[in-house]
């Protein structure tokens, strides 16, 4: 199946609790999300006397069942010994912790090793202060503001497993070895600080992650942790550099979706539409305008609900990028919410 000129040589996910083959002993299977992006895929990896796993979903119990069942079905029984997380996001390294708690090692890098282990033990009831004054100062809208001050935010341990002490750092340029095939690591940045992606040197698989998705996009947020952070320059640059090693025959196992084939076309698209988003935002800068304000250009859509959120810290990244560049200004309006303008 064609779409864009991609190609998708497995046109339908795999069942719930069951698993696809995509390659000789390499295996796909989806995992919920109670989310609207409602899954997330982990890969499974024979290595004869046990399993590496490429990503595990949210620790809840409906995932915990899942990979109970697999383990006890498709799987054949055989123990998980390796779980290698591509990045910190909770649907990636989420049951790493319980795992590991039955034995397994986790593999990682060590940003998102000190990131995951950070947040977990960060329980907030409510948004911290800085928090609230970082949502104030990108513009969200005040009804939003208020009533988000009163919720329990989004904790790291509602969806992760405690982190025990120990792990395995997965650094750029390493070769590490599981399901039959040796694979350097290339770790990837903006929409997750040194997110692995696994090539392979005998075949054409590629363990993309979030980093290489076939037909969404993945979010590169601004955060109160770097209110001043550039994410976007950090994906263009990935992008980039991940064009000098991809191959149209490629079958990319991206984090969420479907496998596909064609990356060169797919970071060229992944480039073309940042720019083109910059571009509209750019024109949308005429006058100054609140960061709540640059959803129309950046989206093309209404953004309304659960989404609100990811928008905002989106829309700031493309306008921090802006700003680096020097094809805007920011400044502290008198209500205490930056404004952006073209330069």
């Amino acid at each position: 199946m064609s779409r864009s000129g991609l190609r998708y040589p497995f046109p339908t996910p795999p069942p719930a609790g069951q698993v696809t083959c995509v390659a000789d002993r390499v295996f796909w299977l989806r995992l919920a999300l109670p989310m609207a992006l409602d899954h997330v895929n982990a890969f499974v990896l024979d290595d004869g006397d046990g399993w590496t796993l490429f990503d595990t979903g949210f620790d809840d119990t409906a995932t915990r069942d899942t990979w109970a069942s697999l383990l006890a079905g498709p799987l054949q029984g055989k123990p998980v010994r390796r779980v290698i997380a591509s990045h910190h996001h909770p649907d990636h390294i989420g049951l790493a912790g319980w795992f590991q708690a039955q034995g397994a090692n986790l593999w990682t890098s060590r940003t998102a090793w000190l990131m995951a282990r950070m947040m977990v033990l960060d329980e907030q009831h409510r948004p911290n202060p800085e928090t609230l004054e970082f949502w104030k100062r990108s513009g969200m809208e005040p009804g939003v503001l208020a009533q988000r001050a009163q919720e329990r935010p989004f904790n790291f341990c509602d969806r992760v497993a405690p982190l025990p002490l120990g792990y395995h750092r997965v650094a750029d340029g390493d070769v590490l070895h599981a399901g039959g095939r040796d694979w350097v690591v290339r770790l990837g940045q903006g929409h997750a600080p040194d997110q692995i992606t696994l090539w392979s040197q005998s075949c054409n698989l590629v363990l993309g992650a979030d980093q290489l998705l076939p037909s969404i996009s993945a979010n590169l947020g601004v955060y109160a942790t770097e209110p001043d952070a550039d994410p976007v320059a950090e994906w263009l640059a990935s992008c980039v550099r991940f064009k000098e090693f991809a191959r149209d025959d490629q079958l990319v196992l991206p984090g969420h979706k479907l496998p596909f084939t064609g990356l060169p076309l797919r970071l060229n698209q992944m480039i073309e539409n940042h720019i083109g988003a910059l571009n509209r935002l750019h024109q949308h800068l005429s006058e100054p305008r609140k960061a709540g304000a640059c959803f129309g250009p950046l989206f093309k859509r209404e953004i309304t609900g659960a989404v609100y959120g990811l928008a905002l810290v989106e829309a700031v990244a493309h306008l921090n990028h802006l700003t680096a560049t020097g094809r805007a200004r920011r400044w502290m309006g008198e209500d205490g919410v930056w404004l952006w303008q073209a330069v």
